[in-house]
């Protein structure tokens, strides 16, 4: 399924101040990831950004895990290629019960 107005999603400043920062205390693992196998770093986050927002909008592979507590919360799975590699990155998204766009709540390397 598509992800509900996926072409409207928000990734805040989860790329920059969690997944792809080496100092979060939570995040540091992803970051390392990112890096050894893709290539990405928060030198260069756009093109995980424009990656990531581009699956959001086209992709047909959502799949709903249902309501959190908080708002619908939804599993997208896409492959991503860099001059360093490639793997398969898993997003996790929310439709907040108040709102009508997804938020991004993390995204890492399967």
């Amino acid at each position: 399924m598509k992800l509900p107005n996926g072409d409207h999603a928000d990734l805040g400043t989860k790329i920059e101040d969690y997944v792809l920062n080496p100092r979060h205390w939570e995040g540091h693992h992803k970051a390392r990831v990112f890096e050894s196998v893709l290539g990405i770093t928060l030198a260069n986050p756009e093109g995980l950004r424009q990656a990531i927002l581009a699956a959001a909008e086209n992709s047909d592979e959502a799949e709903p895990l249902g309501n959190n507590g908080h708002g619908e919360v939804y599993v997208l799975r896409f492959p991503l290629e860099t001059q360093r590699g490639r793997a398969t990155v898993l997003t996790v998204w929310i439709i907040r019960d108040s709102e009508d766009f997804p938020r991004l709540i993390t995204c890492y390397i399967l």
